[in-house]
Order: C-alpha cells, then structure tokens, then sequence
C-alpha cells in the first residue's frame, strides 16, 4: 500500500525511490511489526485477562504447569494482525503470492481462534475435534496447494483459471516447465518430477503437517515461537535468491519470478515473533494459542513450498519435526506393545520435563539446537 504511495512521490521528489529496494522494505516491514506488537501487547494482555480468556490446563499433563492455568490465551492473534498490517503496508500488492500467503495465514488462523474460543467459553482443554479440524485444515492446505500447483506451472502474466483450463483441455496430462519439481539439499542438480496431482498431494501434506507441528512443539513457554522466527528469517534469505535471477543462477537455484517480494512476509513474520516473545518468555504473560501456532505453522510450510525449498524445511524447521516424530513413535509404540511407553510423556518437551530438567533450560536447548539447524540449512546456498 505504502509503496504505491512512494512510488508516485518519486515521480517528482527522487529520494522516495529508494522505498523500491526490496531489502528497506523487508527492514520497515519487520520494524512495523515489531512496533505493533510491543505497543499492543500490554493492552490486548490486559483485555484478554478483564475478558478472563486463560488457559485451561490440561490434567494429564505434567502438575508443574497447573500454576499456568488460567495464563491469557489466544495472544497469536496479535501476531497475525501484526503480520498482516505490515505485510499489507509495505509488500507489492500486485505479486502473485501475496494473497494466497495471507489466505493460508489468516485461514489457518480463524481455525486456531476458532478452536481457542471453545476452550475458554465451554472450558474445554480439548478445544476442536481433531476430525473437525483436519477438515478445515484440509480444505485451506487444498486450495492453497491447488493454486500453487498452477501459479508456478505457469508464466506470471498467465491466470490460474487460464492454467487449469489448459489442464483440462490437455486431458489432465499437464506438463510443468520444471518448477513442479521436488529438488535434493546439497544436491542441487537431482531432481524428482511431482506432475500436478502428486504437487498438490505434496504441498497439501507440507502445509498441514507443518502447521500441526508447530501446534505440537507450542507446550512450553516462548519454546515455539522463536523457532519460528529462526524459521521464517531462513527462509527469507531464501525467497530473496530465488527471486533475483543473478543470484539464483550463480548458486544454482531455480528462479522464481516474484518470490523475492516474499522476504517482506518474513520480515514482518520475524518482527510480530520476537514482539511476541517478549510477552511469550518465561513465565509467560500470554500464550499465542492454536491461533498463532496453527497460522506460524501453516504460513511456514507454504513460504518453503513457494521458494521450492520444501525438504530445507524439514531441516530448519528440525525442532519441529523431532516433537511431531515424538508424538508418533509414542503412540504407535504405545499401540504395538499394548500399552507401554516409549517416552515419559509427548511431544517431546514433555518427556523432558518429566525427568526433572527445569522448563527454562529445556526451553534454551531447543533455542539453541534450532539456531543450530538453520545454520546447518543455509550452507546448502554453497554447497552443492
């Protein structure tokens, strides 16, 4: 929106070009973000407790955190306005992905607040049936995955209608130019041929495992968002050489027309997380919520799909996929053996928690060990 506004102030005063750079922007867009986040912050705390909107602890899990109950929730609300407002003020709104970034955000959002508000009006820790909330899940990560799918098959000045129509014109045997494609890590030369159907059951799967991951890892104190922000900052660095065709050619990248307008998404996702930790740390003033952690989740797998960076995820995002595979060997091994345990207790914070290691130092290992994982990550912009 502001761009706009910069852009036709250049025509006669020169200094408002430099809102063009796409690098300033990212940079206003997190400093927005962040802005929105600590002036809000303490009113919308201050709301959600005179609303008596808390946390309803669930009794099963570990008696250290029945002293939370009753925490604010629902606080990832905050987090989403702030993404959207800066996302809105300072991204191009004529890229191609801006919407669809904002539909998967917002919708996995309304999923998560929908799911938030039945805890705490009917005082149910359980919220949302899963089937209910898979169903809602599924439906958003199909449409968004669908739309890909067609969006990057297809050049830039042509629809997705115009896409799809072609794609039933040729019989449903649709041939993509190559960025259907699921390319290897550190191997960048190998690469695995998706067809449209097998791109969307992809993505589909991506976008909602990831959001439910990140759901998962949201157990402890500050513990989900600032991996998500080591996550979404990763992946900025990767929207921005895939959408430069120097830089993408250089290191051997697949260039994407308009992914680089994707680093403001980041950006502002980075700025709202490191706003909200600051209420989230421990001992929490508010809890983000299914809210903010079904929405971080969902926006994060499908930034990674859109940079064509889907298994990099898979190691940035690490902490992440270790909690869910917790949660699955846990209950297979639970099934197999008939009622024994693998672990203490799922996800895996639990587990720890459960051995007597202090939440504070749990919650710092796994900072710690997802700064590490990103690292890790982005060497794959060298080697090859």
């Amino acid at each position: 929106m502001l761009l706009y506004i910069f852009q036709w102030l250049s025509e006669d005063i020169r200094f408002f070009s430099v809102f063009n750079y796409l690098s300033l922007r990212a940079v206003l867009a997190a400093l927005t973000a962040m802005a929105i986040g600590f002036a809000a912050g303490p009113a919308v705390i201050a709301r959600l407790k005179a609303m008596k909107i808390g946390q309803a602890v669930r009794g099963y899990g570990p008696k250290s955190h029945l002293v939370k109950d009753g925490t604010p929730t629902m606080g990832g609300a905050l987090i989403l306005v702030s993404i959207g407002i800066s996302t809105l003020l300072w991204m191009d709104l004529s890229n191609r992905f801006v919407w669809v970034v904002l539909f998967v955000t917002l919708g996995y959002g309304a999923i998560g607040w929908t799911d938030d508000y039945r805890k705490v009006v009917h005082h149910n820790p359980e919220g949302m049936s899963a089937r209910e909330k898979f169903a809602w899940q599924s439906l958003i990560g199909l449409i968004a995955a669908v739309y890909l799918a067609f969006t990057l098959s297809m050049p830039e000045e042509a629809g997705v209608w115009s896409a799809i129509w072609a794609w039933i014109k040729s019989g449903f045997t649709f041939s993509s130019p190559g960025k259907l494609w699921l390319t290897v890590p550190f191997f960048k030369q190998i690469a695995f041929p998706f067809g449209v159907f097998g791109f969307v059951i992809f993505t589909y799967i991506v976008i909602v495992g990831t959001s439910n991951a990140v759901n998962l890892t949201d157990g402890l104190d500050g513990l989900a968002i600032l991996p998500c922000v080591m996550v979404g900052s990763a992946l900025g660095i990767f929207a921005y050489v895939v959408g430069r065709p120097d830089y993408a050619q250089y290191l051997y990248f697949e260039y994407i027309r308009g992914a680089g307008e994707l680093v403001v998404v980041c950006a502002a996702l980075a700025g709202a997380g490191l706003a909200f930790l600051w209420f989230n740390c421990y001992p929490a003033q508010v809890f983000m919520g299914d809210v903010g952690s079904l929405a971080l989740g969902g926006v994060l797998g499908y930034l990674a799909l859109l940079c064509k960076q889907e298994l990099i995820l898979a190691v940035v995002g690490g902490l992440f996929v270790a909690e869910t595979l917790s949660v699955i060997m846990q209950v297979s091994y639970f099934r197999w053996t008939g009622g024994k345990r693998l672990f203490r207790m799922a996800p895996l914070h639990h587990h720890f928690e459960l051995k007597g290691i202090p939440e504070s130092k749990i919650i710092i290992r796994f900072w710690i060990t997802s700064a590490l994982l990103g690292l890790v990550a982005l060497s794959v912009l060298k080697l090859r």
